[in-house]
């Protein structure tokens, strides 16, 4: 059984979290509802998100099951105040010391390296804040990967990059066959309008 724990707080990015929780709950359904996936927030009532989404979690610091997988949201709260928020960091390292994968999508990396995890280790982030976390040291931000695998810690770029590292972890977890067939239950294939139009980027 693999227990996904998925940390929500105010001014969280929607589908950074999102995005995951609809990977990891097809991964789950395929497994015969094996595994579980749980929103898990500091308090009990609704989380206001970045966009506006209000979400009820499941869970909150005290009292949810072992978590095999922590996954971090961004947003600006990743980045901008819950840093500075010990109950939530205190928890992070905590989690994060008994679960085998931890994960951050966007700017969920800025709350993984004020609670430890992401210190001294290869990261992503979104690609508008990369030098900002870059400044904070002790990390090496890679600027060229939709997701970066450090040991035990899968963090990727911006906001729907969070789908791309999510399905890796499955692949990983449970084998790319598995994998394979999340990615085609969500008809992920991405071909994204207007992409003719982007500027080729400099070699």
């Amino acid at each position: 059984m693999t227990t996904y724990g998925l940390l929500i707080f105010d001014q969280a990015e929607e589908l950074d979290f999102v995005g995951p929780w609809e990977v990891f709950t097809v991964s789950a359904a395929r497994r015969g509802g094996q595994d579980a996936a749980v929103l898990i927030a500091e308090g009990p009532g609704p989380v206001r998100c970045a966009k506006g989404m209000r979400v009820l979690p499941d869970h909150t610091l005290d009292d949810h099951p072992p978590l095999d997988v922590l996954l971090v949201p961004g947003g600006r709260g990743a980045r901008v105040v819950e840093p500075h928020n010990p109950v939530v960091t205190g928890w992070i390292a905590k989690t994060a010391a008994q679960a085998t994968w931890v994960c951050s999508v966007c700017t969920g990396t800025f709350l993984l390296h004020a609670a430890g995890p992401a210190r001294g280790r290869r990261v992503a982030t979104h690609r508008d804040h990369e030098d900002e976390l870059e400044a904070l040291g002790d990390v090496t931000v890679v600027r060229d990967a939709r997701y970066v695998v450090d040991g035990g810690l899968l963090t990727s770029q911006g906001v729907s990059a969070g789908i791309d590292s999510a399905l890796w972890l499955v692949g990983r977890l449970h084998g790319r066959d598995h994998a394979r067939a999340v990615r085609r239950a969500l008809q992920y294939d991405p071909a994204p309008p207007y992409l003719a139009d982007e500027p080729v980027p400099d070699a």
